[in-house]
């Protein structure tokens, strides 16, 4: 099976601007970003709640625990947002003004929670219709990593961030381009 495609930055905005376009334009914004700058898999920003994102005041979190239940490889971790993530979370928590904390953050145009596999679906659809071939559900870790690989951020802390227990999987999500060889060898 082929790899998820690494998206450009002009891609990325590429499926904003579709997204922007059509229904529920800012939940789908909110659940691409969780993948594309925190670096999130799809089943567990399918699992967040309302308690998991925003504190009892209704302020987003700088990080987000996610119980064994709610990762791939059953290990809890911690998701480190951004500053730039959590600035849109705010502003979509703040729309939404959901009180209860137990509540599903993200739910489908029928009201009902997102399964991982729905939100995969969902995302494939996201990609397809904003004009992209080879994206995935995966694009936004593989795009996460790549980037900070190009950024010269280490396999370990990638590895930590991703919540791989192993270096050798992280390395198989870095996509090396054209632009990263040029800035690495005028570092000679």
């Amino acid at each position: 099976m082929a790899q998820a495609k690494t998206l450009t930055a002009e891609e990325l905005q590429q499926v904003f601007d579709y997204t922007a376009q059509h229904s529920h334009a800012m939940r789908n914004r909110m659940m691409l970003l969780f993948s594309f700058w925190a670096g999130m898999r799809v089943g567990e920003i399918a699992s967040l709640r309302v308690g998991d994102v925003v504190d009892a005041g209704g302020k987003v979190k700088a990080e987000i625990k996610l119980s064994a239940e709610q990762t791939k490889g059953r290990h809890a971790r911690t998701v480190f947002l951004p500053q730039k993530l959590r600035d849109e979370l705010q502003g979509y928590c703040d729309i939404r003004a959901v009180q209860d904390r137990k509540q599903s953050f993200f739910l489908t145009a029928g009201g009902k929670p997102f399964s991982a596999n729905v939100m995969a679906q969902h995302f494939f659809w996201l990609y397809k219709k904003a004009g992209l071939e080879g994206a995935s559900s995966h694009s936004g870790r593989r795009t996460f990593i790549t980037t900070l690989a190009s950024k010269g951020i280490g396999v370990r802390v990638l590895a930590s961030l991703a919540g791989h227990r192993s270096i050798a999987v992280t390395q198989r999500y870095i996509d090396v381009n054209d632009e990263m060889k040029r800035n690495a060898v005028e570092l000679v």
